[in-house]
């Protein structure tokens, strides 16, 4: 995938995991914590964060494709059958939330109104009142 849609980075390409990065120069730890880096990670095989699970997966293991907001604030995850498909689900991810039409709002249980009202601004949504495509 050599184009990615307005705003995304790659971040890591590796061959079982891949991580895109939304708008690395506004979510860098000076304006906004870097924590709140919008990644989507795709990944063969569930992420995990245990010790000793990063083994090399079945070839039928299947890919996933996640949007996290922060560490612990995160879209469900999508399913896809292969590498391929994870890709262009991603891709059409990143594309939806670039063009505003992804919830990130709805993922939150406490609200973070300066950093939605960034992220309004970067993806050209009105705010909450807006009413684009609801995605959660």
């Amino acid at each position: 995938m050599d184009d990615l849609p307005d705003g995304w980075n790659r971040w890591n390409d590796g061959e079982t995991k891949l991580v895109w990065a939304y708008r690395p120069d506004v979510f860098n730890g000076s304006s906004f914590p870097a924590a709140c880096l919008p990644t989507i990670y795709i990944t063969q095989g569930k992420r995990t964060r245990r010790p000793g699970a990063e083994r090399a997966p079945d070839p039928d293991t299947p890919w996933y494709v996640t949007l996290y907001l922060e560490p612990e604030v995160a879209r469900e995850d999508e399913e896809f059958s292969s590498r391929e498909r994870a890709l262009a689900g991603a891709h059409d991810l990143a594309a939806r939330f670039s063009e505003g039409t992804v919830d990130y709002r709805g993922l939150y249980q406490v609200p973070r109104e300066t950093y939605f009202a960034k992220l309004d601004e970067l993806t050209g949504r009105e705010g909450p009142t807006d009413s684009p495509e609801r995605e959660v």
